[in-house]
């Protein structure tokens, strides 16, 4: 599709059709650093592998979606696209930096429904038999691996200009303090909703959606846009995180890909637990005493206590508040409703 043609289709097709480059951006650097690095010994390419491994399994792409959506909505100059184009890719390498990091810090055995890296590289010290302790290898594969991935993140934004590199630099050191307060809480089991609705913010919410959106709009340099995508972003983040939290702890695991009920087992204030604490001391005794194992019983208090649908109102609370924000945005018509339908599809997902 001609740069012509894609500012002509409907905002689906043109962000899928920007997309589709993304991918094949995305497979390029992955397939060329393999390549580079087996040629100096194949155990080299290992990290590179873990990296492109979990990009490549299906993830939602909501990251490089709404960066694409954020420029395209902002009229980007079609010989920008390939700036858009990193940087979309480089959203998507960053996730994998955090969730490389964040299932070491979670001890999760599943992520996208196949074996984490570090279990896997785990099980292969194990088989192999090599020196060591199997847990601490495969945990160092992902933490380096993970690492590689935030510099192959950073290599891919190197064209943007000074304002679209400040909101990277922003989203960046979001996810890592939001991330340290969100083991730190956990840890001190400090049942503070406010705080956990920050911290959820702060770690997935701001970067899920509001960071990519407002970063797409400054390739185009449209930072006027700012202030709306920055409310339908803080309100849709948001309800996107209270979605995970849902998933989390009621849905099935066989169709979110990832182990349900971890957020009870790693004894998480998120913002279900926060609130059902404050209604019931029973709750907070259970995580105290190591009662996480019964993740069913903890949920069904969860649900008898109203939080649950409590959670769900403020979604949909949420997803007002983001669909009126980007009504008022000076947008043409196609990109409102489009962003609105998006809001939707985002809050009230089973995965």
């Amino acid at each position: 599709m001609s740069a012509n043609q894609v500012a002509a289709a409907v905002p689906a097709e043109a962000r899928d059709a920007l997309l589709s480059r993304v991918e094949d951006r995305l497979r390029d650097l992955f397939a060329g650093e393999k390549s580079r690095w087996s040629a100096v010994d194949p155990r080299a390419a290992v990290p590179v592998e873990a990296v492109a491994t979990l990009v490549g399994a299906g993830g939602k792409r909501l990251r490089p979606s709404f960066c694409l959506d954020g420029f395209l909505a902002a009229g980007g100059d079609p010989a920008l696209e390939p700036v858009a184009v990193d940087a979309a890719a480089a959203l998507e390498v960053l996730q994998a930096f955090a969730l490389l990091h964040d299932d070491v810090l979670d001890d999760s055995p599943l992520r996208r429904g196949k074996p984490t890296a570090h279990e896997r590289h785990a099980a292969a010290h194990r088989d192999a038999g090599w020196a060591g302790e199997p847990r601490r290898y495969g945990e160092g594969v992902a933490a380096l691996a993970g690492d590689l991935a935030h510099v192959y993140a950073s290599r891919l934004v190197s064209a943007l200009s000074p304002a679209a590199r400040e909101i990277w630099h922003e989203l960046s050191i979001e996810i890592m303090i939001g991330q340290y307060l969100d083991i730190r809480v956990a840890a001190e089991r400090i049942a503070d909703p406010e705080l956990s609705r920050w911290i959820a913010l702060c770690k997935s919410g701001r970067y899920t959606v509001h960071r990519p959106l407002t970063l797409g709009a400054a390739i185009a340099d449209r930072l006027d846009l700012a202030p709306a995508f920055e409310r339908y972003g803080a309100a849709l983040g948001e309800a996107f995180q209270l979605r995970d939290d849902l998933i989390d702890a009621f849905g099935d695991s066989t169709v979110s890909g990832k182990p349900t009920q971890l957020d009870f087992a790693q004894q998480k204030m998120t913002l279900l637990v926060a609130l059902a604490i404050q209604r019931d001391d029973r709750i907070s005794r259970l995580l105290a005493d190591g009662g996480t194992g019964d993740g069913a019983t903890l949920a069904q208090m969860i649900t008898d206590l109203d939080v649950r649908d409590e959670v769900e109102r403020r979604i949909d609370h949420l997803v007002e508040q983001a669909q009126a924000a980007i009504e008022a945005a000076p947008l043409d018509a196609g990109w409102r409703e489009e962003l609105s339908r998006v809001a939707v599809q985002v809050a009230y997902r089973q995965k």
